[in-house]
């Protein structure tokens, strides 16, 4: 119940941001989900880089010893420990909603559920995340200097642009689809402004592993569930099989 109302909440939130351009999502490399390697990495690069504003209530430090993640409690105090004293405490931030709203407008989502609250139509939740972490770029208009393609006049500005760099967004005019008479802003590219401290392949593959944890956290289980999720179906289909045949056996006489 308390991820659910979290989970709702964070979508609120998000929504309350602003509307969500219709940029086509990338797609997120899943296999990360299931790479210890990478979820410690992401968990990393989650508390560097979002836990100072963004908080994850229903997810504590110590979960992180599960196998899937494969930390030590003395991994876990040594390295991650930042705003809490205890491994079992919660991820909490020491940011108040209050001051989250006065500083950026609105207070910074909870993101315990959120790659599992912006799924939609367009894609699944990891895919939007892993390509809305790589669609920021500079617009001096806005507040923070910063825009997004995938949720543009975002309130959040970019975490992480030391690592990317900075990126400016290139528009061109071209035809409406629907109405050729009426010419629209499009999206045409990204040009580079500074280089950061990865290459582009390189943060990519760090968003990949962020998302990737974003993921497992939403759902900690989701590994062991589908795990027992097989065995069940092949339970199921070897009841079938034999439920068909004793009834096959039950009826021969009758008829």
């Amino acid at each position: 119940m308390k991820r659910f109302l979290i989970g709702l909440l964070a979508a609120c939130s998000m929504a309350a941001w602003g509307a969500e351009a219709g940029l086509p999502l990338d797609h997120f490399p899943k296999e990360r989900v299931t790479d210890v390697a990478a979820l410690q990495r992401g968990v990393k690069l989650f508390v560097n880089y979002c836990l100072n504003c963004h908080a994850a209530a229903a997810m504590r430090y110590n979960r992180l010893t599960d196998p899937a993640v494969g930390l030590t409690a003395e991994q876990i105090k040594d390295n991650l420990l930042f705003t809490a004293d205890k491994v079992g405490a919660t991820m909490t931030i020491a940011m108040t909603p209050k001051e989250g709203k006065a500083w950026f407008g609105t207070a910074p989502p909870d993101l315990s559920v959120i790659a599992r609250s912006r799924a939609s139509s367009r894609g699944s939740g990891s895919d939007y995340l892993y390509t809305y972490l790589r669609a920021f770029y500079r617009d001096d208009t806005k507040p923070t200097g910063w825009n997004n393609l995938v949720f543009p006049s975002v309130a959040m500005p970019h975490a992480m642009w030391e690592l990317q760099g900075q990126q400016r967004a290139v528009f061109v005019e071209r035809p409406d689809p629907h109405d050729p008479k009426v010419v629209m802003s499009a999206f045409d590219r990204f040009e580079p402004i500074t280089a950061g401290t990865m290459s582009k392949g390189e943060f990519d593959s760090a968003v990949a592993d962020l998302v990737a944890y974003l993921q497992w956290m939403a759902e900690p289980v989701q590994g062991e569930r589908v795990r027992v999720g097989v065995w069940v179906l092949l339970y199921l289909g070897l009841f079938t099989v034999v439920a068909w045949r004793m009834n096959a056996a039950f009826w021969k006489d009758v008829k």
